[in-house]
């Protein structure tokens, strides 16, 4: 085989050849995103899940399916050691700028952009990560009390008249929102929610780890009611066959059924495994159809690759003691597990090792899918720890 036409995209965010199973929910939020733009109403979507489900490639084609409709849209990365303010500021400007470039909507976008000039002067003491140019000057009494709760809201109340004046829609698509923090989180839901009572054409996609539906609700108990939740999980065995069969067809290779099974099988249907083994089934096989044999063969590069980029990149930023609760986690296996059992295979309180724990979830390492439960936010994680931890001495 040709590694050179090898079509498949195992990486970070990287589009697979074949987007499979999420064409119902694309269209969902197409027609809620033209449903804001006309000022009807429509909930915020926010998608939750596991590493390697692909939210950020379904974040990013829902993106894109809106700026094929005309709609305006910024996006960002919420990382764990940057503000909202600070990493909001320098996209908004960006659509801002846009809006300003129609005529109908001058006026007001540029009062938008007057009123980003005194949110960013105003929260400059207490977020020192916000660095934007300033176009025009601020105006005073707009959006600079200083205030990120009551700034924040007046700030995308402008930017939203500011859209319906160029008659489109701004949306913001941010990945990574369980690193936002509690009260920058509470703020910008408290604004999402004004800019809805105004019918405002301005609204959010986001995407983060399981745990969000629960810190939006430690935010704002309404928050509920202001958005949609939806859980991206893995493919099911039709949608995963299809993200595999799909590209080498179009390259002129296809795959025999046992090769199909053994893909999925392996990979639990989660995407990003998909892309790893088709990867590597197509480097190490030497002719069509590729065959079981050949996917047995790859599991090894696979399992390789993968634990050193995907797995290792997560293990390599927990303390000891964290990879040792990580490594308990892993003995009683996938998961979720009471955290009293995990506190037991340490021969530890759960009250001694409720600090780790928290710490893991902040990491976005765990999470909890319930009251007292802990599941690892990476997929075959427990297999990973097992690996890389293979005897007793981790006990120690």
């Amino acid at each position: 085989m040709n590694p050179i036409q090898n079509p498949y995209a195992p990486g970070a965010g990287s589009p697979p050849p074949a987007l499979a199973g999420r064409g119902d929910l694309r269209e969902e939020v197409r027609i809620a995103l033209a449903r804001i733009r006309i000022s009807r109403s429509a909930k915020s979507v926010i998608l939750t899940g596991l590493r390697g489900v692909g939210k950020t490639v379904l974040l990013d084609k829902l993106k894109d399916d809106a700026e094929r409709d005309g709609i305006h849209t910024l996006r960002i990365e919420a990382p764990e050691d940057r503000s909202l303010p600070g990493i909001l500021a320098p996209q908004l400007r960006q659509a801002l700028l846009r809006l300003s470039r129609i005529e109908r909507a001058k006026d007001k976008s540029v009062r938008a952009l007057r009123a980003l000039a005194g949110f960013a002067s105003s929260l400059k003491a207490t977020y020192d990560d916000v660095s934007i140019g300033f176009d025009f000057k601020p105006e005073a009494g707009l959006a600079d009390n200083g205030d990120l709760e009551h700034d924040l809201q007046a700030l995308l109340e402008v930017s939203g008249e500011a859209a319906k004046a160029s008659g489109t829609a701004l949306v913001m698509y941010i990945d990574e929102m369980q690193y936002i923090e509690e009260d920058q989180l509470a703020a910008l839901i408290t604004a999402l929610h004004r800019v809805s009572q105004k019918q405002l054409p301005l609204t959010l996609v986001g995407a983060g780890l399981p745990q969000l539906p629960g810190r939006f609700g430690d935010a704002k108990s309404y928050a509920e009611r202001l958005f949609k939740f939806v859980t991206i999980g893995p493919l099911d065995d039709a949608d995963a066959k299809y993200a595999l069969s799909k590209p080498a067809r179009d390259e002129g290779v296809e795959y025999d059924e046992e090769a199909l099974d053994k893909i999925v099988a392996e990979t639990k249907g989660y995407p990003y495994f998909i892309q790893e083994w088709g990867k590597h089934t197509w480097d190490v096989a030497d002719k069509s159809p590729l065959t079981r044999d050949d996917v047995e063969s790859a599991s090894i590069t696979a399992i390789a690759a993968l634990d050193e980029s995907f797995f290792r990149v997560r293990f390599d930023r927990m303390t000891p003691y964290e990879k040792q609760y990580l490594r308990a986690m892993a003995e009683l296996g996938p998961g979720p597990h009471r955290s009293g059992d995990i506190a037991t295979i340490l021969d530890r309180k759960v009250s001694s090792v409720a600090p780790t724990r928290s710490n893991l979830i902040h990491k976005g390492m765990i999470w909890s899918p319930a009251h007292g439960d802990t599941g690892f936010t990476v997929p075959l994680f427990d297999e990973f720890m097992k690996r890389t931890m293979p005897d007793d001495d981790w006990k120690n």
